[in-house]
């Protein structure tokens, strides 16, 4: 068993508690939250004490790519279109073995910062294993592309022995998911048919969507930099007259397993599909604003009573996993930071149930912060202690 006192302790689903503790139990999950005095102390448990920190819920990071950790810094191209050919070629050049050092080092450096739980996308397999191995939380979503049509069907192929390799890496903490890349990297055909995949073996999805104005411009137009490279490559481009998260819609990808990563280029009528279908959206500000993107409208997806939570991107789009700075980013602070960071992305992910808060019952995830008034309840963005599901995995 595990007792933890500090100066606060923040459930996020009730008011934050002047000097108390938390008690974890032997199947890692929170047996007791409240006021020091209330919290038992039993004999022969572990107990550790933070005079000037504040226990919060682990965070959950919506969106990144760990397996690209160790090219941090080695992108600084310019224009959307050519940063990802670059980011490409780098990974063409990576080993298997510098893929799965990267995956692991990402989920540790991921620790560090509070972070218990991921929602990590990429094409290496890299990341579910590595979670795997270290006891780590999360969905590590595998990625599929193929904007040729004609060839949905070897893609899927591929995709399909991918995730028969991954299964066995499956535990109580770590899922997997699928990625159809994005609308630039990914056909109508196999769009429908990773969807359909999905539903029959119960994958959640994530889909890089209406990021960026290039990507509008070949979904809406059939025009500018992505669909001149796709015609060089002599794939023809449809104007498809809508929206991309439009386009998702027709295409039926959009469902409440479904996670929209960024959502920039989006108006009313797009909130309102999202709304319908049930799907979440992981908002990457630092990352829209390195890439030039924009700001995604926040306050109305929330408004609208979307799930959303907030997501880092690569340390090669933002430098590092700092998630709190993710919310400053965003313009969120104090409470209504906590709860994007914590309850709001473990429901963003269907989590809700395990993680999210501190309550009796539910996972043991949680981190501890240096406490500063002024900054309450995160006031650094490395953590003092980080648990998941009870065991401590950094401090």
């Amino acid at each position: 068993m595990l007792r933890l006192r500090a100066r606060s302790v923040h459930p996020v689903t009730a008011p934050p508690i002047a000097d108390g503790a938390v008690l974890v139990d032997d199947r890692g999950k929170l047996a007791a939250v409240g006021p020091a005095a209330t919290v038992p102390a039993p004999v022969g448990a572990r107990q550790l004490e933070f005079p000037d920190g504040a226990i919060v819920p682990g965070l959950v990071n919506c969106h990144t790519h760990l397996e690209l950790t160790h090219l941090a810094g080695r992108n600084a191209g310019r224009g959307f279109p050519r940063w990802i050919r670059t980011i490409r070629a780098l990974k063409d050049a990576t080993t298997p073995e510098e893929f799965s050092r990267s995956a692991e080092q990402g989920v540790r450096d991921g620790w560090a910062r509070g972070i218990t739980c991921i929602a990590d996308t990429g094409s290496s397999g890299a990341v579910l294993p590595a979670l795997s191995r270290l006891g780590g939380r999360g969905i590590a979503y595998h990625e599929v592309f193929g904007p040729d049509p004609h060839q949905a069907d070897a893609s899927l192929a591929q995709l399909e022995e991918a995730l028969s390799q991954l299964e066995p890496f499956v535990t109580s903490l770590a899922a997997l998911g699928i990625s159809p890349h994005a609308p630039y990297t990914v056909s109508a055909p196999l769009y429908r048919a990773v969807a359909a995949l999905a539903r029959r073996d119960h994958f959640p999805i994530a889909v890089h969507i209406a990021e960026s104005y290039e990507e509008t411009l070949l979904v809406r137009d059939g025009l500018g930099p992505f669909a001149e490279a796709l015609w060089d490559r002599g794939i023809a481009v449809a104007r498809q007259d809508c929206s991309p998260v439009q386009y998702l819609e027709r295409l039926g990808v959009l469902s409440p397993e479904t996670l929209c990563i960024h959502c920039v280029q989006v108006d009313a009528q797009d909130v309102k599909a999202l709304r319908h279908a049930g799907a979440a959206i992981a908002h990457c500000p630092r990352s829209n604003s390195a890439h030039g993107h924009g700001a995604a409208p926040l306050p109305a997806v929330r408004a609208a009573g979307l799930r959303v939570g907030v997501g880092t991107d690569s340390v090669v789009s933002v430098g590092d996993l700092d998630l709190i700075a993710e919310t400053r980013a965003a313009g969120l602070s104090g409470e209504d930071a906590l709860s994007v960071l914590t309850l709001e992305g473990a429901t963003a992910l269907g989590l809700e149930n395990e993680i999210g808060s501190l309550q009796v019952g539910k996972q043991a995830d949680l981190a501890v912060f240096p406490f500063t008034v002024a900054y309450r309840p995160l006031p650094s963005a490395r953590a003092l202690l980080t648990v998941v599901a009870g065991r401590v995995v950094h401090g």
